[in-house]
């Protein structure tokens, strides 16, 4: 992906996150505010309740005796005389009906003096505390109480419970949001200085290995070295050393260009047996001991690169060469159902732990065995296999065998 969409993507992802972090606080913001419009309805209810019912039904008030003198402080206007036990007993009623479940104080007033006769604190669970709760004096009332939620604010948050809990969730999800395109940033950062590397490295290593390939090339048509069987040996060595060194090469660079750009495919129609029957050819001339039966249709054909699919066959082929104690012994078949095209390759050998078989497709992995540490390599076989697998849109899967060795297919749908 390249940075400037990497950038635009960040940016809009933080920008529609942020937009709705706000979005959530202006809702929480206001649901606060309908339950505090609410719970202001539902006390003037109760409270005119209590009204009606201390002044016995008879109520001649030409304005609300409900007055709202502050966001939890209400003065209660009243014809008659009432009893502070009454007066307690229609409160809890009517606070108890319209679910009103917060402590409250209320006060009662003579008439004559003005002064407060009565009050008391009312609590769902606790004591009535020990702190003094102000009620301000009304002169122009002759039969009132007044009554003070003193924790209104904190009865109304913990009624917005969910919408908290919602926009807590919400924070979380920014906070793991930027935790995860820091992240990704950072190994973008490590991929590319990783690809750097490589090419570099190889590239580097292309120059004096074209010279010592040349130079030994030139070394073997020499009179000298064709009469002493000794420096045809160690000839030989050196080229074929450089070869598969060249070969080790040329998979990490194909390898890198993949993880850059992606391989540029040019898939063509391939007749299978005498595809598979040519690389075969091509191994064998190494590999005098190794021993390979084909059960194919000499009618099945697929669609694939020519080069990848080479390279795909030669690497399953080499590995069961390399990882086996024993003269190596292969079968490759071919069938088909309605889904698609199986192509198996069974071998004899080592095999693989259970265990580390989702682990062997993996980029430098290699299994920690003692044939691993005599097989010469960088655990990149069988990554630039997936690759290629996962471009042609096919599917690659790895099994032991009951007896020895381990089934590779391919698996190309229709």
């Amino acid at each position: 992906m390249e940075i400037k969409k990497l950038n635009i993507i960040i940016t809009l992802g933080f920008v529609a996150i942020i937009g709705i972090l706000i979005a959530q606080l202006l809702w929480t913001r206001q649901a606060y505010n309908l339950e505090d419009e609410k719970f202001d309805q539902k006390v003037n209810i109760a409270l005119m309740e209590v009204v009606e019912k201390l002044s016995g039904g008879e109520t001649s008030f030409t304005e609300s005796p409900v007055q709202n003198v502050s966001n939890d402080y209400y003065v209660v206007n009243i014809n008659n005389e009432f009893h502070p036990a009454v007066l307690e007993h229609y409160l809890k009623t009517e606070f108890t009906r319209l679910q009103i479940n917060t402590d409250y104080v209320y006060a009662l007033y003579n008439c004559h003096s003005d002064k407060m006769m009565y009050g008391k604190y009312i609590s769902k669970h606790q004591e009535s505390p020990n702190t003094a709760i102000k009620f301000p004096k009304h002169k122009n009332l002759v039969y009132y109480f007044s009554i003070r939620f003193p924790d209104k604010t904190t009865y109304l948050i913990s009624s917005l419970r969910f919408w908290y809990l919602l926009t807590f969730a919400l924070i979380i999800i920014l906070l793991v949001y930027v935790y995860s395109i820091y992240t990704i940033i950072q190994q973008k950062k490590f991929s590319e200085l990783q690809r750097d590397f490589i090419n570099n490295m190889t590239h580097e290593f292309k120059t004096p290995l074209s010279s010592i390939l040349l130079a030994s090339e030139a070394l073997k048509k020499q009179d000298v070295v064709k009469e002493n069987p000794k420096l045809q040996t160690y000839t030989s060595i050196i080229t074929d050393q450089s070869y598969k060194l060249n070969n080790h090469i040329e998979k990490i660079l194909n390898i890198a260009k993949n993880d850059a750009s992606g391989l540029s495919l040019k898939p063509q129609r391939i007749v299978l047996l005498p595809f598979i029957q040519e690389i075969i050819d091509s191994i064998k001339h190494k590999n005098e001991k190794l021993s390979i039966e084909i059960n194919i249709d000499s009618q099945i054909s697929i669609i694939a690169d020519e080069f990848h699919f080479t390279n795909i066959i030669y690497n399953i082929l080499d590995n069961s060469i390399k990882y086996c104690e024993t003269n190596p012994t292969i079968i490759i078949s071919a069938n088909k159902d309605s889904k698609g095209l199986y192509l198996k390759f069974k071998d004899n050998g080592i095999g693989i732990p259970s265990k580390n078989i989702p682990q062997i497709f993996d980029k430098f992995y290699r299994v920690n065995t003692t044939k691993s540490d005599e097989v010469n390599g960088f655990g990149l076989g069988l990554f630039y296999v997936k690759k290629i697998v996962q471009q042609h849109n096919w599917k690659i899967s790895v099994e032991n065998n009951s007896d020895k060795g381990i089934t590779i297919t391919l698996f190309l749908p229709f």
